[in-house]
């Protein structure tokens, strides 16, 4: 799943590619995956991008006085073109092409989700702040304003709540998902079922795990193009979907532990004082 430091990167390549342009046309092929009536996708056309930003994980698209925001849950992505694109095939929404945005000289982007779990999502409005899940979105942690006692307060208010889920829910703090809150609980050697609440000590070496988990993030992907943005997440990675490799830390073996749709990764040595977590689905197996 992108999560924030790919797509600030986006934004930067999208932004630089688009802005200025004139829209020929956007076209959905998935018309699940089109969230919104009002206004039309057909009022897009002709209209000049005026910038691409970011809302959390939500890919803002300033068209004309309208906004095309993108999130591309777990499997979606964005696919340059420069050229034309080719006629769909097969029957519309049943393959991997979600949409796809034509500017007036044939080129734009393809949207793309992989797998038969279709969960990405296109609005277009007037206003940003119509779309549900950017009206909950919790404060950016790349903000200045994000400093260490907003986030001292976030854990606080969330007392016996794991940190793991703390870092990923999105009402509380914007773009981090599943891979990036391993990463960072890994730098700051904290369990992700670390209760929320912790000492001012603790709150301080998790905000700089943070920082600096994120923004090497960013720094690594500066410059990159849509296409080199998934590898060097991958190579980038400690310990998500590291399990049974050796912690690069350590050298312990990276665990797993295993939920009904998602899974965690974490280095024993590192995070819980050398003894594996539960992993309630292999727990269930082996009864």
């Amino acid at each position: 799943m992108p999560e924030l430091p790919e797509v600030t990167a986006l934004v930067a390549d999208l932004g630089a590619r688009l802005t200025g342009r004139v829209v020929d046309r956007v076209d959905v092929v998935s018309f699940a995956a089109l969230k919104t009536f009002d206004p039309p996708v057909s009022a897009l056309a002709g209209e000049t991008v005026r910038g691409v930003t970011r809302h959390g994980k939500f890919l803002d698209f300033e068209i004309g006085s309208l906004h095309l925001l993108l999130h591309l849950a777990r499997a979606g992505w964005v696919r340059w073109r420069d050229g034309p694109p080719p006629p769909p095939s097969g029957r519309p929404g049943k393959g991997p092409l979600a949409a796809r945005l034509v500017l007036d000289d044939g080129s734009g982007f393809d949207v793309t989700e992989a797998g038969t779990k279709k969960s990405l999502a296109l609005y277009v409005v007037r206003d940003p702040a119509e779309v549900p899940g950017v009206a909950r979105l919790g404060p950016d942690p790349l903000d200045p304003a994000f400093t260490e006692d907003v986030f001292a307060g976030i854990l606080a208010a969330a007392g016996r709540a794991q940190i793991k889920g703390v870092l990923r829910n999105q009402s509380l703090i914007a773009g981090i998902g599943n891979a990036y809150s391993d990463e960072i609980l890994h730098a700051a050697r904290m369990s992700p079922f670390k209760p929320a609440a912790m000492s001012r000590a603790e709150v301080s070496v998790l905000y700089a795990a943070l920082n600096e988990t994120l923004r090497g993030a960013i720094a690594r992907a500066d410059g990159l193009a849509a296409s080199e943005l998934k590898a060097e997440k991958k190579s980038g990675l400690q310990v998500h979907g590291r399990t049974g490799q050796p912690c690069p830390v350590c050298g312990d073996t990276v665990r797993q532990v295993t939920y009904a749709d998602s899974s965690l990764q974490y280095c024993p040595t590192c995070q819980t004082g050398g003894k594996p977590l539960a992993d309630r689905v292999l727990s269930r197996l082996l009864k």
